[in-house]
């Protein structure tokens, strides 16, 4: 399976992206001018939406840590919506869920 990014918008203070398939090394760099441009517009209040995602590996965890740290910095917050198991250990094997805000689905992510 490929890799999509989307930003699908404005849902109160929140930006929603989007992101459907595997995040690697090769899409990694997708995820992260998605983000850019995001943040760059001076959104800081972002909700990365991973349900669609089948796998993440090192690359996708750097993009995400890099811009929890950039939206912290400028006051924001960066949370993520993660249903796949699989992902979900990803983020427990490296202690990256006790960092990020992680939701079981869009609506909670968004209150």
């Amino acid at each position: 399976m490929g890799f999509e990014c989307n930003n699908t918008g404005q849902f109160g203070v929140f930006v929603v992206v989007s992101t459907a398939g595997e995040i690697d090394l090769a899409s990694a760099p997708t995820l992260d001018g998605a983000l850019a441009q995001v943040v760059e517009s001076g959104r800081v209040d972002v909700v990365v939406d991973l349900t669609l995602v089948t796998f993440l590996d090192s690359s996708g965890l750097g993009v995400l840590v890099k811009y929890f740290k950039r939206v912290g910095s400028a006051g924001g917050q960066l949370r993520l919506v993660v249903t796949n198991p699989a992902v979900r250990q990803v983020l427990e094997l490296t202690g990256l869920h006790s960092v990020f805000a992680v939701y079981d689905d869009l609506d909670s992510a968004l209150k």
